[in-house]
């Protein structure tokens, strides 16, 4: 590892500028895709009724949907939850039929010509319930990024906290466009990856800005591409590996982990991905675009207390 670390020495901030376009080209799409195609909010935030059933054998969706439309649920969205023998069934709220028990006791006696379904899970969320939990969420991600802008400038300086919450914004723009594009569903798992994923590229992002400040304060010349170049590098390695292991944890999720977490796994592997990327050509492109410069980073000289204006 100390040896890669001592030969690598790759141009990062040579190729800033197409990755610059890649990533305004991937938030324009993000952006559009939002309220375009919209995201697939879970009941979690917009109410409903959730009935998971399984069958003996394999059951096809469009029997299910159709035995559903015929007990006049014709807003039910039916999908296999895991295998072709479990079937997911949302239902939103109807103004007519908000009580939990008679819904679900509806449901099931739709289900009844389709086979020999196994009632497994019914879960309800009021829509006055769902509307609270998506607004707190946004707030709670408004109220992280403000928290992360404020740490990171008393610790380094207010530009590093500006490339810092840039760099934040853009993967949480990056993710949610990904979910609006795949229409992967959004519940509150997501938005407690989304979370997850902000403390993560922080993290990240704090290793790199540490040794730019460090080689900042100890080189002779200031050339700040040259010495952001070469903290990159010597970060690089500890960057990669921490993302390759984190990223196999979060594979085997996705893979084995069941139809319960592949959302919430999904959306740590795609930011991962992008706050890894962020952390270098985002965060640190945008210390060069504010003119960080070493006289911005060395450290207040402290004057003796004799009066006599001397320094220490």
């Amino acid at each position: 590892m100390q040896l890669l670390k001592d030969k690598l020495n790759i141009d990062f901030m040579g190729k800033r500028k197409p990755a610059l376009i890649l990533s305004c080209a991937l938030i324009v799409v993000s952006l559009a895709a939002i309220p375009v195609r919209g995201l697939n909010l879970g009941i979690d935030f917009t109410g409903g009724t959730l009935v998971e059933v399984g069958y003996p054998d394999s059951t096809g969706l469009e029997k299910v949907r159709q035995a559903l439309v015929s007990s006049g649920l014709e807003n039910a969205i039916v999908q296999h939850f895991g295998t072709t023998r479990d079937v997911l069934i949302r239902l939103p709220v109807a103004e007519s039929d908000r009580d939990k028990s008679s819904l679900s006791s509806k449901v099931i006696d739709a289900l009844q010509p389709t086979g020999s379904p196994e009632v497994k899970r019914v879960e309800f969320v009021g829509p006055q319930v769902g509307g609270e939990l998506r607004d707190k969420g946004g707030l709670a991600m408004l109220y992280a990024l403000v928290g992360i802008l404020i740490y990171v400038a008393l610790r380094f300086e207010w530009r590093f906290s500006l490339g810092s919450v840039a760099a934040l914004v853009h993967d949480v723009i990056l993710v949610m466009g990904f979910f609006a594009l795949t229409q992967t569903e959004f519940d509150l798992t997501v938005l407690a990856a989304l979370l997850a994923v902000i403390g993560y590229s922080l993290n990240d992002t704090i290793v790199v800005f540490d040794r730019i400040r460090e080689n900042f304060r100890r080189t002779r010349k200031d050339i700040p591409e040259a010495t952001i170049n070469e903290s990159i590098n010597q970060t690089f390695s500890r960057t990669l590996m921490t993302s390759i292991t984190t990223l196999l944890v979060l594979f085997a999720l996705f893979l084995f982990g069941g139809e319960v977490i592949h959302a919430f796994s999904i959306a740590l592997i795609v930011g991962v991905i992008v706050g890894t990327y962020s952390s270098i050509y985002i965060a640190s492109t945008s210390l060069l675009a504010l003119k960080v410069s070493k006289e911005d980073l060395m450290p207040v000289a402290k004057t003796t207390g004799d009066g006599d204006g001397s320094q220490v």
